[in-house]
């Protein structure tokens, strides 16, 4: 009797961590040749279910492959493309309680990071200035002064990424230095700023907001308490 093959996933919607098997997972494979110069390719769909009661999402995602096969099986695939079809970028659902306009910047940076990194770059650093704006309630000439602002406001490790996501995005926006050095931003590089701001949404916002409604609950407790 063979073992069922588990895989540990995360899911992309309530980024639970889970154990996937059979039930909750199918493949469908296209292998085609037809003359094209690239050789014979794959196309391979893959559909993951999140088995969190409280979710119950589905994942999907298609892989384009160079594929060799002898005639039975495949031998070797090497994939070259991949696409998030559902959801269609790597990104955290916000609450309704942070700004939209927060939320439509983050979404944009995550929805351009496999496509351009540059543009992803860009909109982290909108989308921080967004954010500064907001929680801080200060509008300043330019984001370099906002930032100089809150300095004593944050710890100094969080204040220096803050700069991060700042330089880089510069950078993706200008493009260019002195003596025409073009300067690009690479997909890693856009990553770690998506996941600043995913921080500082969970620092500044969700943690307020559960602190708040903490209060609020012991307060209201309090009040329904008659006095002795």
């Amino acid at each position: 009797m063979s073992l069922e093959t588990t895989i540990n996933w995360r899911c992309p919607f309530c980024y639970q961590n889970a154990t996937i098997t059979s039930d909750r997972r199918s493949t469908s494979a296209h292998r085609f040749d037809n003359g094209n110069k690239h050789g014979p390719q794959s196309f391979v769909s893959e559909v993951f279910v999140c088995p969190n009661s409280d979710c119950g999402e589905f994942s999907l995602t298609a892989h384009l492959s160079e594929t060799r096969w002898n005639g039975k099986e495949v031998v070797d695939e090497t994939p070259t493309r991949t696409w998030r079809l559902v959801p269609p970028a790597a990104m955290k659902r916000f609450p309704e309680y942070v700004p939209e306009s927060v939320r439509q910047d983050y979404e944009e940076a995550c929805l351009t990071h496999d496509v351009s990194p540059k543009a992803s770059a860009t909109m982290a650093r909108r989308c921080l200035q967004t954010m500064i704006r907001d929680f801080w309630s200060l509008k300043k000439q330019n984001l370099h002064q906002e930032i100089d602002a809150i300095k004593d406001e944050v710890d100094p490790l969080t204040w220096q990424g803050i700069m991060a996501v700042k330089k880089i995005g510069n950078v993706s926006a200008h493009m260019t230095l002195a003596n025409d050095v073009i300067v690009d931003v690479d997909p890693q590089e856009a990553t770690l700023l998506i996941g600043l701001i995913e921080t500082l949404v969970s620092d500044w916002y969700i943690n307020r907001y559960e602190r708040e409604n903490r209060m609020r609950q012991l307060i209201d407790s309090a009040n329904s308490k008659k006095s002795p």
